[in-house]
């Protein structure tokens, strides 16, 4: 229950008072590199273990991810959890058919050149292996009274709550990879979502295989993405 002593009223509006926890500066310094280390060990996966993933981790995630920032508070989005094993034979074999596509005939020679090291191709047994597959669709409008309502900065509110749910992924100590498919209008079919609704990313979600290897790759130095005035 929030106390009323703590609360104002703003446009007709409740308002309530914030409190954030305190810690001293080595707290603090020490927190910023314990997160730092856990997000430098995550890496996209694409060899999952069959292994069950209690759907509570699931809803977990979920809210956190659902806790993001969005614009106007409208929070623009829908998350499809799969689980049902013909459903998901469904979006791999629509995901792939697309996706030979794209290497056949879509995607430049520059762009092949660039995947090269991570080792892909257009098969993707991750996403029926997998225990979890999460579609993350943006709402792109809403239907109120039968009628049209605008949501703001969709894509931006949907990006960043799932960079949230990738972060809580990692952190409960499971693996995914973003795949993006394109076209991906088969989600929206598969799944019967409304007219509203775009898929926006998917998400396979579970244990990495026993042996599962993952490219060696670096990322860039402060001095490339930091520039401080």
């Amino acid at each position: 229950m929030i106390d009323p002593k703590d609360t104002i009223e703003i446009n007709g509006y409740t308002h309530q008072r914030y409190y954030q926890d305190s810690y001293s500066t080595e707290e603090m310094i020490e927190r910023s590199r314990s997160l730092l280390k856990l997000s430098l060990n995550r890496r996209s996966v694409r060899d999952y273990s069959e292994k069950e993933v209690p759907y509570e981790i699931i809803e977990n995630i979920l809210k956190t991810a659902s806790s993001a920032p969005s614009g106007a508070n409208k929070q623009p989005w829908t998350f499809c959890v799969v689980k049902d094993p013909k459903i998901k034979k469904k979006i791999r074999e629509a995901a792939e058919k697309e996706e030979k596509q794209s290497y056949e005939s879509r995607m430049s020679d520059r762009w092949l050149k660039d995947l090269e090291h991570l080792g892909t191709d257009y098969h993707k047994p991750f996403l029926e292996t997998a225990p979890y597959l999460i579609i993350v669709f943006k709402r792109v409008f809403e239907i109120e009274n039968g009628e049209k309502q605008n949501n703001y900065y969709v894509n931006e509110s949907v990006g960043l709550a799932c960079g949230m749910l990738i972060s809580a992924i990692h952190n409960a100590g499971l693996v995914t990879l973003t795949h993006t498919p394109s076209p991906m209008n088969f989600l929206q079919d598969i799944l019967e979502r409304p007219k509203n609704e775009r898929p926006f990313l998917l998400l396979p979600i579970g244990y990495p295989a026993n042996e599962t290897y993952v490219p060696a790759i670096t990322k860039k130095s402060v001095d490339e993405y930091i520039k401080i005035y």
